[in-house]
């Protein structure tokens, strides 16, 4: 059967709701991802997801809503020690920004068991993980993980980065890039965002970021852009360039990277071409963005988007 793997962080979510009030959920860019992909994949595909939580009532009603979604929790490991990480969201005219609370987030010892994870990569069809998931790691263990991850890419896992970039979580900028870097050079599909390419490594064109991340082993890049033109190379199909669809009102940004590479990994898992992935990935981004919240699940009602 095949796999879906997620790994990275699942936090409390704090959403903006009517009236001044917040709303709770629980949401994390690798889980959001998770849950994009369990409604596109079919359903002899599994998806689980690969974390640490702590073993607290929120923990227990997390695990709950995991499950609940169709999403395997038999990947996610509990530290007695430690419990999860919380963040909630403001929003200025569709753009979120976040305010976090993770200093005892069992998610950080995700890299800590070499063993464990060599476990839940086992067998495995795909896997994705982030920059978040590598910047919320210590040294050592960002390189377990990546060492975890080219162990499993090496047994055939195809392995897909999402290079997320969240400067305050590195401990400086020379790491980070370093970070992105390493987390690139054991994937096999690396998924980039063009401003944020520019921030870390000073881009100045998506081709640059695309020769980076090909230098680095990737067989597939693509870059995304906001409402720009999306730049895609594979080793087997070339170059492709696509306009994303024009979005009439941008109510949440939230999840858009994330369910990009939600339609972008699913339609390839499936058989499709880079350009069929691409366009599935960005319409489904242009609809996740029109509604509130991670995980817009209005979007799904009466079948697939």
């Amino acid at each position: 059967m095949s796999h879906f793997l997620s790994l990275g962080e699942i936090m409390v979510e704090m959403a903006p709701a009517e009236g001044g009030l917040f709303r709770k959920g629980y949401a994390g860019d690798t889980f959001n991802t998770a849950w994009y992909a369990r409604r596109l994949l079919p359903e002899a595909w599994e998806v689980s997801y690969g974390t640490a939580v702590g073993t607290d009532a929120v923990s227990t009603d997390m695990l709950d809503f995991i499950a609940a979604q169709g999403i395997g929790t038999e990947t996610i490991r509990q530290d007695a020690k430690r419990t999860l990480g919380l963040y909630m969201i403001t929003l200025d005219r569709g753009e979120r920004s976040f305010s976090y609370w993770r200093g005892q987030s069992a998610a950080k010892t995700l890299g800590d068991d070499p063993a464990w994870l060599d476990h839940i990569l086992e067998d495995k069809t795909l896997v994705q993980f982030s920059g978040i998931t590598l910047a919320i790691l210590p040294p050592e263990g960002r390189s377990a993980l990546c060492a975890a991850l080219a162990r499993a890419r090496a047994r055939g896992t195809h392995v897909a980065f999402d290079t997320n970039l969240r400067p305050r979580l590195w401990e400086d900028a020379p790491t980070m890039a370093a970070g992105l870097k390493l987390g690139a050079s054991v994937s096999d599909t690396v998924l980039p965002s063009f401003d944020e390419e520019q921030l870390c490594f000073g881009d100045t064109l998506p081709d640059e970021t695309i020769a980076r991340y090909r230098t680095l082993g990737a067989t597939c890049v693509a870059v995304k852009n906001g409402a720009e033109m999306c730049h895609v190379w594979s080793e087997a199909e070339g170059d492709y360039r696509f306009d994303p669809p024009a979005v009439p009102e941008v109510v949440d940004s939230t999840a858009a990277g994330d369910s990009f590479g939600a339609g972008f990994l699913a339609t390839r898992a499936m058989g499709g071409s880079v350009a069929e992935a691409t366009q599935a990935a960005a319409g489904l981004a242009a609809q996740v963005i029109q509604h509130r919240g991670a995980l817009a699940s209005q979007i799904f009602e009466g079948g697939n988007p």
